[in-house]
């Protein structure tokens, strides 16, 4: 039987969904499935402005983190590295760049 990897907010979560917030900026949602995942995925010291720049290669000057926690949600929204349908834009609607905040490892649950 094959090894299962570590937690990822994936695992946590009810869906990662990414999408396109306007023609400069993307916006992604954790929407996690109870209140201990939520706990853990709204940790700053997990889960902050540094993390997602580096997971996406921006400034994290430019990174929003919006933490709801009586919705048990998490909003993430950073400005495009391009802008929308521009000759270099290789995902018009944002739609998958939810993909490396969904593997993101998780500390220990």
């Amino acid at each position: 039987m094959a090894e299962k990897g570590p937690t990822t907010l994936a695992d946590l979560s009810l869906e990662v969904r990414s999408k396109n917030a306007g023609p400069f900026w993307v916006t992604m949602e954790l929407f996690l499935r109870d209140a201990e995942a939520y706990r853990i995925a709204a940790d700053e010291a997990f889960l902050d402005e540094r993390t997602i720049a580096r997971l996406y290669g921006v400034d994290p000057d430019g990174v929003q983190i919006f933490r709801i926690p009586a919705l048990n949600v998490v909003k993430i929204s950073f400005p495009r590295p391009v802008s929308q349908a521009s000759l270099r834009d290789r995902d018009v609607h944002s739609g998958q760049h939810h993909v490396p905040l969904a593997a993101l490892p998780v500390p220990s649950v």
